[in-house]
């Protein structure tokens, strides 16, 4: 079908793939659900063993992960999603600790050496490029890296700009599919949510530069920035939230210091309109991860706001975002990245964002970390705090000031007991903290 560009099956492709070899799969929507397949229809005709699979969080099925596979792929993943978390939670898939930052790195030194990159790609331009699309990330690392790279051409797949364009030259192996991209839809914002995004939006200052990612409270964030003046966006992903305010002009990147007028971002995850947005769009960069997530980069662009999500806090400022106890749920990701970017910007603000319960009524506000739980924020690195019940500044304050803080917003049915942990955690000079 593409001039002088010679297809082939699936299976034909993921014969490229050796025991004992590390393949990495694109991400989110781009990852090739075609060749995925066909690898394991390899995987079950007993022809593959100790295959290591690696990506960031994908989109879709990823049956290589579990008890099936045991002995024939391994998955070590940068990020725990939701269609691998059993498995991993399990113990038949496991997980990489690093910051996504330097996921990257792990595969341009040789510490995760890439034996085969199975990537999806729009239909090449008559210059010779194609492009990554919705997911740059680490993928582009691996691309330049591996052994063997497989492209599937698909012309659902935008031509983004920015690092996301390689030429026909880098890749070995070509396929053809022409299924839609997947669409992760936008997620309904409750009560609770909106509160946390009023809170948030009023920390929020004309002129910044913003960080978050995707679901309910980023999606009630944003929808309360229809009236700020020249923001900017910098961030590892972005969903359709922030279409409305650049059709509006409220998100016009003109104050950045990097990368003026332009949207950047490393991957995204949301509707077909997001995905035609990015389409051969200048105004959107679309960025390898080492440059999205240096947080020496991220700490230039004025007013850096990164507001991240957390599963738990305790009273010191310890944030768990990965776990539940020792049961891993996603992972560290790009947080710390832009915590400490955004604190090193001249008028940053770093917000750590989260309801103060869970659905069950349980506070994610707790005297300590459940046992196993993984601080990803350090109490170190913590400035602000959002829950539905308003933001508190926690830069600077001692333990006991910090414990008042963070009690006073969380949700009034804990705070008796979380003040009485308090107490015997600091002693009687804690009643006399005012601040």
């Amino acid at each position: 079908m593409y001039k002088n560009i010679q297809t082939v099956s699936f299976a034909e492709a993921v014969k490229a793939v050796k025991s004992g070899d590390r393949v990495h799969i694109h991400s989110v929507a781009c990852a090739p659900q075609g060749l995925i397949q066909a690898l394991c229809d390899r995987g079950r005709a007993g022809e593959l063993k100790n295959v290591s699979l690696q990506h960031l969080h994908t989109e879709g099925s990823a049956p290589y992960a579990g008890a099936e596979f045991e002995g024939i792929f391994h998955l070590e993943s940068y990020f725990v999603g939701g269609n691998v978390r059993r498995d991993t939670q399990a113990g038949f898939a496991d997980y990489v600790p690093v910051h996504l930052s330097e996921t990257q790195k792990l595969i341009r030194d040789g510490v995760h050496p890439i034996g085969v990159a199975m990537i999806q790609v729009c239909p090449p331009d008559k210059h010779g490029y194609v492009s990554l699309g919705t997911s740059v990330d680490a993928t582009l690392a691996a691309v330049q890296n591996a052994r063997t790279v497989i492209a599937v051409i698909n012309p659902s797949v935008p031509r983004a700009w920015g690092d996301a364009m390689i030429r026909l030259s880098d890749i070995d192996i070509f396929c053809e599919d022409t299924t839609p991209l997947i669409e992760a839809h936008t997620a309904v914002s409750g009560e609770e949510d909106i509160l946390i995004g009023k809170h948030c939006a009023a920390l929020i200052e004309d002129g910044a530069t913003i960080q978050m990612g995707i679901g309910a409270i980023p999606n009630a964030v944003l929808a309360q920035l229809g009236n700020h003046k020249n923001l900017g966006i910098h961030t590892e992903m972005f969903a359709d939230g922030v279409l409305p305010l650049y059709e509006k002009g409220v998100v016009n990147n003109l104050n950045k210091k990097f990368d003026k007028g332009k949207l950047v971002s490393t991957f995204l995850m949301g509707s077909r309109a997001v995905y035609d947005f990015i389409d051969d769009n200048p105004a959107v960069a679309m960025m390898d991860v080492g440059y999205t997530n240096d947080p020496f980069i991220i700490a230039q662009q004025p007013k850096m706001t990164a507001i991240n999500s957390a599963l738990s806090v305790d009273i010191t400022g310890q944030v768990n975002a990965d776990s539940i106890g020792i049961r891993f749920y996603s992972g560290c990701g790009g947080q710390l990245d832009f915590i400490r970017g955004a604190a090193a910007s001249k008028g940053g603000k770093p917000i750590i964002a989260l309801p103060s319960t869970t659905n069950k009524g349980v506070s994610k506000i707790t005297p300590t970390l459940l046992d196993g739980a993984g601080v990803v924020t350090t109490r170190f690195d913590i400035h602000y705090l959002v829950t539905e019940f308003g933001s508190v500044d926690l830069y600077g304050k001692t333990l006991q000031q910090r414990a008042k803080a963070i009690i006073s917003i969380a949700h009034p049915a804990h705070q008796e007991a979380l003040d009485k942990a308090a107490f015997e955690r600091f002693g009687s000079h804690y009643h006399f903290i005012t601040r």
